[in-house]
């Protein structure tokens, strides 16, 4: 009887051992970093983060990256190692708490910068997070957006003119960071590193490029499209950094009869 005791105290003692664990708070702040540049943050309406269970696909937790856009010292170094941290109290991010029971392999979602739809982008990317392995040490998950923002100011959209009453259309546009920062000649961020140029069609059919240049105001280019007959004029313009490939467009149309 004494033995059966002992057999079963311990068979309860094992019962209870691997009984269900007991989730854990996790935290988890995602940052958004402009490709080569700073944080998305306030400025730039943020950036949607959506957290995903990446084997379920339920959704965790969702919001919006605030705050400013960083430490440029911090961030835009050349000399500090690879090792060297990025974020000080002033990098936006979104941070959350998640209540983990078990590792889950997570799927962040970002999008944005909301405040310029016509430049927003989206990526990706997964990581493993444990109960209580928080990851909103260090820098947190930093996520890298690609782009530039680039604003057609003028012309509107669908604006309307005569053939026999311009030879020529002068188009401007906004290019900034995704993060908002400024585009300069021989700045950080240097004006004359970057090419922003018009690719123009005519009724569907491309019949030209026109370069654009540094207007003489921060972040500001411009250019001339040559009005050569009526027809629907579309207009794209790029900014595109021949250093590491990043790239940004927008559109506008003109009506010429």
């Amino acid at each position: 009887m004494q033995l059966k005791a002992i057999a079963l105290t311990v068979g309860l003692a094992c019962a209870v051992s691997a009984g269900p664990a007991s989730a854990e708070d996790t935290e988890i702040t995602v940052r958004v970093m402009s490709k080569d540049a700073k944080f998305v943050g306030t400025s730039m309406g943020g950036a949607r983060v959506v957290l995903r269970d990446a084997e379920t696909g339920k959704i965790l937790a969702n919001g919006l990256t605030t705050g400013g856009t960083g430490d440029t010292d911090k961030i835009m170094h050349t000399d500090k190692g690879r090792r060297a941290s990025m974020v000080d109290d002033s990098a936006a991010g979104f941070t959350t708490t998640l209540d983990l029971d078990r590792p889950h392999l997570i799927e962040a979602e970002i999008y944005g910068p909301l405040a310029q739809q016509q430049a927003a982008q989206m990526a990706s990317a997964t990581q493993w997070v444990i109960p209580g392995g928080h990851l909103s040490v260090g820098d947190g998950w930093i996520i890298e957006l690609p782009g530039f923002v680039v604003d057609v100011l003028e012309p509107a959209a669908a604006q309307k003119m005569a053939a026999t009453e311009v030879d020529s259309v002068t188009v401007s546009a906004n290019v900034m960071m995704m993060c908002g920062c400024p585009i300069t000649p021989d700045g950080l961020w240097d004006a004359n590193q970057y090419e922003v140029a018009m690719t123009i069609m005519r009724n569907g059919e491309v019949i030209g490029e026109e370069s654009m240049s540094y207007a003489g105001t921060s972040s500001r280019f411009s250019g001339e499209v040559p009005i050569d007959g009526a027809g629907i004029y579309d207009i794209t313009v790029h900014a595109y950094d021949p250093h590491n490939g990043n790239t940004g467009i927008d559109r506008t149309t003109l009506v010429v009869d």
